[in-house]
């Protein structure tokens, strides 16, 4: 399935998007959802991720004008503290499904600038390179 993430909290959309890929999906992520809606008129999503509360656009209101057009679109709703009236506004709208949106985002990046330091202190070059996965032999000096 072609899955269309929109989330404003970029942390959180690509830990989505890397779950749902790791079912075999082709994810894409957008952080906009002016970019979201330009997406489904050209990707032919099969179905889409979406946040409740970005700047730009409610996710209430993406999906009332994701609706006009693909009125049978199964969307996901992700929140993380949506309100009730929200809530049964999405339903209204034919939300597939509700789920709790991970509190994670800082503490992702805490936690991978812990792992950065750690892997400096293995000796470990480039944590992302896959010929740097091994810590470096000690130096003849050691």
């Amino acid at each position: 399935m072609r899955i269309l993430v929109v989330d404003d909290e970029i942390v959180v959309a690509e830990l989505l998007a890397d779950a749902v890929r790791s079912q075999g999906h082709e994810v894409t992520v957008v952080n906009d959802p002016h970019e979201g809606l330009r997406l489904l008129r050209q990707l032919g999503t099969d179905a889409v991720f979406l946040d409740v509360y970005m700047p730009e656009m409610s996710g209430i209101e993406f999906l009332r004008r994701l609706r006009r057009t693909h009125p049978t679109l199964p969307v996901i709703l992700v929140t993380g503290q949506a309100r009730p009236d929200d809530i049964d506004e999405a339903r209204r709208l034919g939300v597939a499904d509700i789920v709790e949106k991970p509190r994670c985002s800082g503490a992702v990046s805490i936690r991978m600038r812990g792992a950065e330091v750690f892997a400096r202190d293995l000796g470990v070059a480039s944590p992302s390179s896959a010929t740097n996965l091994h810590p470096r032999p000690p130096s003849p000096s050691a």
